[in-house]
């Protein structure tokens, strides 16, 4: 697992390219996963893990429980209004949403769903921080699959990248690797034992 080039990710055929024009690529980071079949999809994947690619390990579920705290403490996490925000889901075409499996909004854990395609997920999240979309993408290839992960931000205020810039260390170094982690194994669970 290792974070891979904006150019790598952006070669790749897939509709947040268009969708999100505009709102800064933060990085990217993929996995590759041993194959087991032919023809698996994201969507197939997330139906046979519960949508819960992986359970975070203890140590990142206690970074983001201080920084849940921290942001009550500091009023961070309260959505704004709709008046106060666009979702990215108002970007869906007509074609985007007949071909979304999950409907535009529905939560999933502190995200929202944007849409999921066969081989594709946006979820996104806004709060005082920043408003955040999280990508994820899987692709077969000559020798198993890639799961690509990717994080835009778009600033809310002033403050955005200065809480990106704090995060970052934490994210880079342990959350996303962790995560990662976490995919291949409950990939390794989900299929090897199918």
């Amino acid at each position: 697992m290792s974070r891979i080039s904006k150019q790598e990710f952006e070669r790749l055929p897939l509709r947040v390219h268009d969708f999100l024009a505009g709102i800064p690529l933060h990085d990217v980071w993929a996995i590759d996963l041993p194959w087991v079949r032919s023809g698996i999809t994201l969507d197939e994947f997330l139906r046979e893990t519960g949508a819960c690619l992986c359970t975070p390990p203890l140590l990142v579920r206690a970074l983001v429980n201080i920084r849940l705290a921290v942001g009550r403490v500091f009023r961070w996490d309260r959505e704004p209004t709709a008046m106060e925000w666009v979702s990215f889901a108002t970007r869906m075409t007509a074609a985007d949403r007949s071909s979304s499996r999950v409907p535009p909004g529905a939560r999933d854990g502190l995200f929202r769903v944007v849409y999921r395609f066969q081989n594709e997920q946006l979820l996104e999240l806004i709060n005082r921080t920043a408003h955040a979309a999280a990508l994820s993408a899987l692709f077969e290839t000559a020798s198993g699959y890639r799961f690509y992960f990717a994080v835009y931000v778009r600033n809310v205020s002033r403050f955005t990248p200065v809480y990106m810039a704090l995060i970052d260390p934490f994210r880079n170094l342990i959350v996303y690797p962790s995560l990662l982690r976490g995919i291949k194994a409950t990939w390794n669970k989900t299929f090897r034992a199918a």
